[in-house]
C-alpha cells in the first residue's frame, strides 16, 4: 500500500526503513506501558486508543495523500469541526439529519476546492494558503453557529452505531478508518490519478512539462483531502454526539503532521503512502495515551510531541534533502 518507501539500512536480509523504525519504537512503548502501567492493559483503555487513533489516522491519511503530492493542508481541522457543525446547524432547521450531512459534506469539498484552485492556479504556497483559509473558515463558522459546541439531534440509528457499533467486536469508528485507508491505499497504487500524484510529487516541473495535468490533480487532492476531514468530523461527532469548533485552536493539526512525517511520508513529495501513515499513527496513539495515564499536562505533552516533530522533520531533511526545484517551488 506504501509509496516509494524511503533509504534505509539493511540488516542481514532485512531492510531498514523509517516506517519498520516507527513500528518497532511502538511495540517497545506498547510493552513498556502495559508492564508498567496499571490500566493500560484494560478494556476500556485498549478500546480508547482504537477510537481515538480513528480520528486521528482518518485525518492522518487525507494529510499524507496532500504530502505526496508535495503540498500540505492546514485546513483539515478546520474542515473538518465547521463542516460537522454547519451540518448540526442545518438539521436545527428541521432538515433530514442525512441531509444535512450531505450539504456539509458539500460545503467541506466546495472548501477543498477553492484551496485547491488557490494552491494549482493561484500557485500561493499551500503552507500559507491553507493556513489563511483555515483561519477564514473557522472565523466564519464562529459568526454563523453563534455556538462553540453544537450537538447532533438525538436517536439518528446510524449515527450511534459509528459512535457505538462494533463490527466483530471491533469499534465501527476503527472499520469506517480502515475503510478509508484501503480506499486510499488503492486509490494511490491501483489507479492512474494515484500515479499521476507520485508523478506530480516526485518532479512537479518534469510532470507540467510531459503534460500531466497537474493544476487538476492538485485540485482533486485538496477536495478530497476535505471530504476526508469530514468523514474525521463524522466519527468524532458519532463518539461524542457533538462537535466542539473549538478544537480548531488545539494541537490536532500538528498531530496530524507528526504522524506523517513520523510515519516516512517524505515533504519532499512522491514516496509514501498508506502504510506510513498507519505505522505513525500507532505510535502516536500509543505515546499520548501513556502520557494521559502518566498524567502529564496538556503542555508537557505537546512539548514532547512537538520535539519528537521537530526531530522526524530534522531527519526527513537529511533523508530526503530540499533540492533547488523543491526550493523554488516553495511548496512547504
Amino acid at each position: 500500500m506504501a509509496g516509494r518507501g524511503k533509504p534505509g539500512g539493511r540488516i542481514g536480509s532485512v531492510q531498514i526503513s523509517q516506517e519498520l523504525v516507527v513500528i518497532a519504537i511502538s511495540v517497545i512503548l506498547f510493552a513498556v506501558f502495559s508492564a508498567t502501567l496499571n490500566n493500560f492493559l484494560s478494556q476500556g483503555n485498549v478500546i480508547a486508543i482504537l477510537k481515538n487513533v480513528s480520528i486521528l489516522g482518518t485525518l492522518a491519511v487525507g494529510m499524507g495523500f496532500i504530502v505526496v503530492g508535495r503540498g500540505i493542508d492546514l485546513t483539515m481541522v478546520a474542515v473538518m469541526v465547521v463542516g460537522v457543525a454547519f451540518s448540526i446547524w442545518v438539521s436545527s432547521w428541521g432538515v433530514d439529519f442525512t441531509l444535512a450531512v450531505i450539504c456539509g459534506a458539500l460545503l467541506a469539498a466546495a472548501i477543498g476546492l477553492f484551496t485547491g484552485i488557490m494552491v494549482a492556479v493561484a500557485e500561493i504556497p499551500p503552507i500559507f494558503a491553507t493556513l489563511a483559509i483555515a483561519s477564514s473558515v473557522y472565523g466564519s463558522g464562529r459568526i454563523v453557529f453563534a455556538s462553540d459546541v453544537l450537538y447532533a439531534p438525538p436517536n439518528i440509528a446510524w449515527l450511534k452505531f459509528v459512535g457505538n457499533g462494533s463490527v466483530f467486536g471491533i469499534p465501527m469508528s476503527v472499520v469506517m478508518f480502515a475503510c478509508v485507508a484501503a480506499l486510499m491505499a488503492f486509490f494511490l497504487r491501483k489507479t492512474r490519478f494515484g500515479r499521476l500524484v507520485y508523478a506530480t510529487g516526485d518532479n512537479p516541473n518534469a510532470a507540467r512539462t510531459t503534460g500531466l495535468p497537474t493544476r487538476p490533480i492538485i485540485v482533486t487532492q485538496y477536495v478530497i483531502s476535505a471530504l476526508i476531514a469530514f468523514t474525521a468530523g463524522i466519527i468524532m461527532t458519532g463518539l461524542v454526539t457533538g462537535i466542539d469548533t473549538r478544537l480548531y485552536n488545539s494541537s490536532l493539526i500538528y498531530d496530524v503532521l507528526l504522524v506523517v512525517v513520523l510515519g516516512g511520508i517524505g515533504l519532499s513529495g512522491g514516496q509514501g503512502g498508506v502504510r506510513n501513515v498507519i505505522a505513525g499513527t500507532i505510535l502516536v496513539g500509543i505515546l499520548t495515551n501513556g502520557m494521559t495515564i502518566l498524567n502529564f499536562s496538556y503542555t508537557s505533552q505537546n512539548l514532547i510531541k512537538s520535539v519528537i516533530l521537530l526531530s522526524a522533520l530534522a531527519i526527513d531533511a537529511i533523508i530526503n534533502p530540499r533540492d533547488e526545484q523543491t526550493s523554488q517551488s516553495g511548496d512547504i
